[in-house]
């Protein structure tokens, strides 16, 4: 089976560089799973779990935000935030989901008769509360 270049990058650290025979990306449109010879796609990111099929497993992320650039050769994900799944802790959880709830509020307080913006950012909560739940955590209120 022929193998892609992986690089996942964001603005902390560079989390991953390796050959993988498939990376599965949560798109902001669906998910989708890159392997090589793909069709050229760079999509937006949402929150979700990002995972990486290589000769030595998988090993599986969490992203929130950001975009993928995919080539015939490989795919380059810039996140805006991301980290191993091993690394999301219950509180490292409550944080990302407490920043989704004030972007919430200051779009509701900035944007009062443009819904967009607000249910965006409604969509962010969502999003974040189903990645915890895939992950075995919970959303605290």
């Amino acid at each position: 089976m022929a193998n892609l270049q992986f690089d996942l990058v964001s603005p902390e650290r560079r989390l991953a560089s390796m050959e993988a025979s498939e990376v599965q990306i949560p798109g902001a449109d669906g998910d989708m799973t890159a392997m090589a010879d793909h069709a050229p796609t760079i999509t937006t990111l949402r929150p979700g779990v990002l995972r990486v099929v290589h000769s030595g497993g998988t090993d599986e992320y969490v992203v929130v935000g950001g975009f993928a650039e995919i080539t015939q050769s490989g795919v380059s994900v810039l996140a805006e935030r991301a980290m191993p799944k091993s690394e999301v802790t219950q509180d490292a959880f409550n944080d990302l989901l407490a920043e989704a709830k004030a972007a919430h509020a200051q779009a509701q307080e900035t944007f009062k008769n443009e819904p967009g913006p607000v249910d965006d950012a409604a969509k962010l909560i969502a999003d974040m509360v189903a990645v915890g739940g895939h992950i075995g955590l919970t959303a605290n209120d």
